[in-house]
């Protein structure tokens, strides 16, 4: 019973201890919060900013009151007060307590936009304590950017428990930007300009060239030298990010043009609806993903997996239907081929016009193709990245398909020599019909993919037709190696001339390398070969 009795009057004495330490806490802060009732916009922005370095967990949800206009004061100065919910009545600003007695001048403590800035920027500072690691990095980040030397003691404090390694970078990064505008030492501020190096991005590069104006004459070799390495190692990366940009481009013209490889290589139709093929595929897209928001919202996220399919199926079906209403009367006569394509790309455009309208339709991105990730100083969005991965899916499927079955043996066979392989026994009317059809289906496949980094509108394949038969004239007309190598080099050509000349003039430049280039080899880099072709 004794024991018992010591323990609860130990654990007394210890409640009574911990409530009159916060008692104590908030008395000291008192004379600042009542400073923000005081003097004019400076001395309100002073107050804040004492507050915020005072490391009391009631500064936050004082600042935010402010923020807010919650807090009153009297006109002449004196003891600030909270506006409690109910109607008139008064709070005491830290314990919370109803306040009965009230100066009758109260009026509401006034804000304006750099005393906004300075609670934002207290707040800011307030969360590098907090238990979220994401408040902390944001906070960190907004100390990077304000560098405001009077930060730099709870900067110190924050970075002393800091134990994520990212979190904890951004913090020496902002502690060394302030090092530099505060009285330091030349070897404090040296190890500061090491620091920011070290981050090797723009970011760092603006901020040492910005320290270089007023820096000492002894720190001046150091940060010259820091510049240059920066600015050699950022150009790295540029041309590396100029390869990354030219490969996602050349993945979507590889996209658009193994279906016209198809088509156009194999069966020697100038398809000029091409182009809409790809279009439909990008308006199967839409209608699939709308019908499962209206169906089945869970499964939005998992739309691409149903529409690359119904994509496939659909165009590949048009393209059926167009090559036995029109194309199989053509065979032989390209020119004649090439009009009646281009007439039913009108058809086709205009039909979406009537059904869709004429505006951009909005087709999401899913979850898992949304954001981008750095790989140091390389930026690569995830659409761009899946994108490349299913072009070369798609590429390497088809090449399996050619390869590795009977209707891709029965394709070449017709593709090699016409006659022979209809005296074989092979309905070469069907080949060309099935050809078709799986060229126009992989061309609805490549609008899946349009649709997440371009607008879905009924003028989208006419964007990509003429970079399609470029890409197919310069690779070797029906090979789909050659396919390949053609988008990808076109797409890193094209990169790398935009910068310098240019999107139009790059492009016009490209057109005229090729037209060259075919003087030289009219077959492309990789012709096919076969008695009728040679012919």
């Amino acid at each position: 019973m004794y024991r018992a009795l010591q323990t609860f009057l130990v654990a007394l004495c210890l409640l009574v201890s911990c409530l009159a330490t916060g008692l104590r806490a908030q008395e000291d802060i008192r004379p600042l919060v009542d400073a923000l009732g005081t003097g004019g916009f400076p001395q309100k922005i002073e107050a804040v900013k004492a507050l915020a370095a005072s490391g009391d967990a009631k500064v936050a949800e004082i600042l935010q009151n402010l923020s807010e206009g919650k807090l009153y004061a009297p006109k002449t100065g004196g003891s600030v007060y909270l506006a409690a919910p109910t109607d008139g009545a008064y709070v005491d600003v830290l314990t919370g307590a109803p306040v009965a007695d009230v100066p009758g001048n109260l009026a509401r403590i006034k804000l304006n936009n750099g005393l906004r800035g300075a609670i934002g920027a207290a707040l800011s500072q307030l969360t590098l304590l907090s238990p979220d690691r994401a408040a902390r990095l944001a906070a960190s980040q907004d100390l990077l950017k304000d560098a405001d030397p009077d930060n730099l003691d709870l900067l110190n404090a924050a970075l002393a428990q800091e134990k994520d390694a990212e979190v904890k970078a951004t913090m020496e990064a902002a502690r060394a930007v302030i090092l530099l505008k505060t009285d330091a030492s030349a070897e404090d501020k040296k190890a500061a300009i090491d620091t920011i190096a070290a981050r090797g991005n723009r970011d760092a590069l603006t901020i040492l060239t910005g320290a270089m104006e007023n820096a000492p004459e002894e720190l001046k070799p150091a940060i010259e030298q820091n510049i240059a390495s920066i600015e050699t190692s950022l150009a790295i990366w540029d041309v590396t990010q100029n390869v990354w940009y030219g490969l996602s481009l050349g993945s979507v013209l590889l996209l658009a043009a193994i279906g016209l490889a198809i088509t156009f290589g194999v069966m020697g139709i100038i398809n000029m609806a091409h182009g809409e093929m790809v279009m439909l595929g990008a308006y199967t897209t839409y209608v699939v993903q709308q019908t499962l928001h209206a169906v089945a919202p869970q499964m939005s996220d998992y739309s691409l997996a149903f529409a690359v399919p119904a994509a496939f199926l659909f165009t590949g079906l048009v393209g059926i239907g167009i090559e036995r209403s029109v194309i199989r009367w053509l065979y032989g006569r390209p020119l004649e081929t090439l009009l009646a394509t281009w007439g039913i790309s009108l058809i086709l455009q205009q039909s979406i016009r009537t059904i869709f309208g004429p505006t951009n339709r909005q087709v999401d991105n899913p979850s898992w193709m949304s954001g981008a990730f750095d790989v140091g100083g390389l930026a690569i969005t995830y659409n761009r990245m899946w994108i490349i991965v299913f072009s070369l899916g798609v590429f390497v499927a088809l090449l399996l398909l050619l390869k590795r079955s009977k209707f891709g043996l029965q394709m070449r066979a017709v593709t090699q020599n016409r006659r022979m392989a209809s005296s074989m026994g092979i309905r070469t009317p069907w080949v060309d019909a099935l050809t078709f059809g799986l060229g126009s289906g992989i061309a609805g496949m490549a609008g899946v993919a349009l649709s997440q980094i371009d607008n879905v509108s009924p003028n989208l394949g006419q964007n990509y037709i003429i970079d399609s038969f470029m890409v197919v004239v310069f690779g070797g007309v029906g090979n789909l190696w050659g396919t390949l190598v053609g988008a990808l080099t076109l797409g890193i050509a094209n990169k790398f001339l935009e910068p310098y000349a240019g999107a139009v003039l790059g492009k016009i430049l490209i057109l005229i390398f090729i037209i060259l280039f075919i003087q030289r080899r009219p077959r492309g880099l990789f012709a096919l070969k076969g008695r009728a072709i040679e012919q």
